[in-house]
C-alpha cells in the first residue's frame, strides 16, 4: 500500500512538539488522529507501585526496541507474575519464559537478547480472575505457548468444571472451543522435564502485592483471592487467599489512551471524544476537519478486523464532510517539507524507511538472522538518509 505513490510518510516528527494542529490546518484539508493506546491501564491494589512491579506496555516497548525507551530492563527475578488473561499477558509471559537463543531467528534487538540471555527466571505465573471459558486471548497465542522449547505449560485441575453453564455456552463459540481443547490437552500432558515453567491460573484475582523486609522494600509475593462464578456472567471473591512468591509483577490488564495536544480528551475513558470518528468539543459539537480512528477513538478493544471496520466508519464521514474541510493556505506538497526544514526537523520518508529496512536485513546476514532491529534513533536516522553517489 505504501508503495502506491499517493501516500507520504513523515517519520521522526513529534506532533505537539515539532508540529501543531494550526500547522496542519495551514497545509491540509483534514487530520485523522490514530495514536492508539500506549499507556498501561491502572490496577488499584495495595503495593502495586513497589519496585519490581511493571506495566506490560513498557516491557513490550522495551523488547520491541522502541527508540524512546531505556535499553536495559531489570530481569533479575526467578519467579514472575503476569496479571491478565488477554493476548498481551500471554505475549509477556512467553517472552519472559522463552530462552533467548530461541529468539535469534526473530528480529529481536541485540540489547534485548543480551538481557534475556542472563535472565534467571524459572517460573512465570499468569493470573486471570475469570475461568477458562471467559479468557480473552486467541487460539494462536495460546498454541504458541505450548510450542516454546524447554518450557512446561502447567494448568490446574481445580480451575476446570467450576462453571458448567459457561462451559456449555462456550460450545457455541468456535474460538472458545479451540481454546478449551488446548487447555484440556495440557491438563493430561506430562510435565517436569523442562528447566522453565509457565503456570496458567484461572479464578485468581490479585488482592495485594506484598513487600520484602529489605531496607528498600520491593516485590516479594502476590496475594491472590480465589473467585467463583456469580451467576450473572461475572465472578465474585470467595474470601480464600493465598500468597504466591514472586520477585517481579507485570500488569497486563489493558491499555489506556494519552491526550493529544490541542484536542479534547476524555480522561475517564482514555479516548478522544467523538461520534463515529468525528471529534467533538466540550459541548458535544463536531469539530470540522478533525477525526479519530482506532483505539484512541473507541478504547483498547478488538484486533485488526475491528480496526478496519472502525477506520471505514471514520473515512465515510471524512468523505461526506468535504464541505466542512479546512481551506489550507499552503496546500502544495513541498510546503510541509519546507516547514520542517525551516524548523530544523530531520524527517524520514518512505525511501528512508526502505533504506532502514535494508540496513537491518544486512546487519542480520553475517549472523544467519533475518534481521537485527536498530533501536537507537540516531542510527535509524543515519541509515534512513539518502546515500551520496560517488
Amino acid at each position: 500500500m505504501l508503495d502506491r505513490g499517493d501516500i507520504r510518510i513523515f517519520g521522526n516528527v513529534d506532533y505537539g512538539r515539532d508540529i501543531t494542529l494550526e500547522d496542519l490546518q495551514r497545509h491540509y484539508n483534514a487530520v485523522i488522529f490514530s495514536t492508539g493506546a500506549i499507556r498501561d491501564a491502572e490496577l488499584d491494589i495495595p503495593g502495586i507501585d513497589l519496585p519490581g512491579s511493571y506495566g506490560a506496555a513498557d516491557f513490550v516497548n522495551w523488547f520491541d526496541g522502541h527508540p524512546d525507551f531505556p535499553r536495559d530492563w531489570p530481569l533479575d527475578a526467578r519467579e514472575v507474575a503476569v496479571i491478565g488473561n488477554g493476548n498481551v499477558a500471554l505475549d509477556v509471559a512467553r517472552m519472559l519464559a522463552k530462552h533467548a537463543d530461541d529468539l535469534l531467528p526473530t528480529e529481536i534487538p541485540d540489547n534485548v537478547y543480551t538481557g534475556l540471555k542472563h535472565s534467571p527466571v524459572t517460573d512465570v505465573h499468569v493470573f486471570g480472575r475469570r475461568g477458562p471459558a471467559q479468557v480473552k486471548f486467541t487460539p494462536l497465542e495460546l498454541r504458541e505457548l505450548g510450542e516454546v522449547p524447554d518450557v512446561d505449560v502447567i494448568v490446574y485441575d481445580e480451575d476446570f468444571g467450576v462453571d458448567p453453564a459457561a462451559e456449555e455456552a462456550a460450545k457455541t463459540n468456535k474460538q472458545v472451543m479451540v481454546i478449551s481443547r488446548v487447555l484440556e490437552k495440557w491438563r493430561t500432558r506430562e510435565t517436569g522435564s523442562a528447566s522453565r515453567r509457565l503456570h496458567l491460573h484461572f479464578y485468581s484475582r490479585p488482592a495485594e502485592v506484598l513487600a520484602s523486609d529489605d531496607a528498600e522494600p520491593r516485590v516479594a509475593a502476590l496475594r491472590i483471592e480465589r473467585t467463583r462464578p456469580d451467576g450473572l456472567g461475572g465472578v465474585e471473591g470467595t474470601g480464600e487467599f493465598r500468597d504466591v512468591p514472586v520477585q517481579a509483577i507485570y500488569r497486563a490488564v489493558g491499555y489506556f489512551g494519552s491526550p493529544v495536544d490541542g484536542i479534547p480528551f476524555d480522561e475517564r475513558r482514555g479516548v478522544i471524544p467523538n461520534h463515529e470518528g468525528q471529534v467533538l468539543d466540550e459541548d458535544n459539537n463536531r469539530i470540522p476537519g478533525v477525526y479519530a480512528t482506532g483505539w484512541i477513538k473507541r478504547g483498547p478493544i478488538g484486533l485488526i478486523g475491528h480496526t478496519k471496520s472502525d477506520a471505514m466508519e471514520t473515512i465515510s464521514h471524512v468523505l461526506n464532510d468535504q464541505g466542512d474541510w479546512w481551506t489550507p493556505e499552503a496546500p502544495e506538497e513541498q510546503a510541509i517539507v519546507d516547514l520542517l526544514t525551516e524548523r530544523g526537523i530531520e524527517h524520514t520518508d518512505l525511501a528512508g524507511w526502505h533504506a532502514l529496512d535494508e540496513h537491518e536485513i544486512a546487519l542480520g546476514q553475517p549472523h544467519g538472522r533475518a534481521r537485527i532491529k536498530v533501536v537507537e534513533r540516531d542510527e535509524m536516522l543515519e541509515a534512513s538518509r539518502p546515500r551520496q553517489s560517488v
